[in-house]
């Protein structure tokens, strides 16, 4: 009985501590789980716990036209795509807290959001259309908004690393003929060069010139704001802040606007394939 007595208490103690670990851990995935709660439709925000505010963006589902079968499955994977980018919009809000001027949570995480979502509801019109009338204007519920204390908006310290990329802006995808090289920044920032995308393009039908024309002249105007914003930020963010606030955006915005030029010439013509491919810009210092 003497000896019996100790293997039952270590027994009983290896028992209670494990309870008190599964406890334990319990609370944490609790925890974990809470903080992690997300938005359920587009058009509610991802909510995250932390004081720097909470990202709303307006629903689109609900502002969406009967969705033929075919398209279903398309359109579908676009609208939990865009309830993903809310809810990493938010996990952004709160890893960057306290990080970059005044601009930073517009520059490097509301802008970013905003050309992700037109990039995603561009091809949601565009999966509709094919086999129904084309919904118009969904890019006006693109913007979202910060709603909350909002602390992420100022005053952090320079020499943190700036998380606040953005895989998603729209647009930019070349210029109308210089080697996606317009808007020289200079100086010790460097300066953004892109592919060409004008002498990539097939014939363009003359009914499809007018809507071509004006993205080759967005790229430019793309390009020129990328490499001003490169001026601008001189010193800020870590050594990924580039990348991730600049480059990264500007290739999303590229990638929406190729889009927006193979789907014009498309409509009369052979639609050209992987435009996507001249999207991604390179700094040169």
């Amino acid at each position: 009985m003497s000896r019996a007595l100790p293997k039952y208490n270590k027994r009983r103690v290896t028992f209670i501590g494990g309870a008190a670990a599964v406890a334990l851990s319990g609370t944490v995935i609790a925890g974990f789980a809470l903080a992690g709660e997300g938005s359920k439709s587009d058009g509610t925000s991802a909510r995250t716990l932390a004081g720097p505010g909470t990202i709303t963006c307006p629903d689109v589902k609900s502002k969406l036209p009967a969705v033929p079968a075919s398209a279903k499955a398309e359109v579908d994977r676009n609208l939990t795509l865009l309830n993903t980018q809310i809810q990493e919009a938010n996990k952004r809000l709160v890893d960057t807290v306290g990080q970059g001027g005044p601009n930073f949570v517009q520059n490097a995480i509301l802008g970013p959001l905003k050309d992700k979502r037109v990039s995603t509801v561009n091809r949601i019109a565009t999966a509709i259309g094919r086999t129904a009338a084309k919904p118009q204007g969904l890019d006006s519920l693109a913007a979202c908004t910060l709603n909350g204390a909002g602390t992420n908006a100022g005053g952090g310290a320079a020499g943190k690393p700036q998380a606040g990329g953005n895989a998603g802006n729209t647009g930019n995808a070349g210029n109308a003929g210089n080697a996606g090289n317009a808007g020289n920044g200079g100086g010790a920032a460097g300066t953004i060069t892109c592919p060409d995308v004008k002498s990539k393009l097939p014939a363009v039908p003359a009914s499809a010139k007018a809507e071509v024309d004006r993205n080759l002249t967005l790229l430019n105007t793309q390009i020129q704001e990328a490499n001003k914003r490169l001026v601008d930020t001189v010193g800020q963010g870590g050594p990924n802040f580039v990348q991730n606030a600049i480059l990264g955006p500007l290739k999303d915005k590229r990638v929406s606007t190729v889009n927006r030029i193979a789907t014009a010439i498309g409509r009369t013509a052979a639609k050209p394939q992987g435009l996507d491919s001249l999207a991604a810009c390179t700094l040169t210092k």
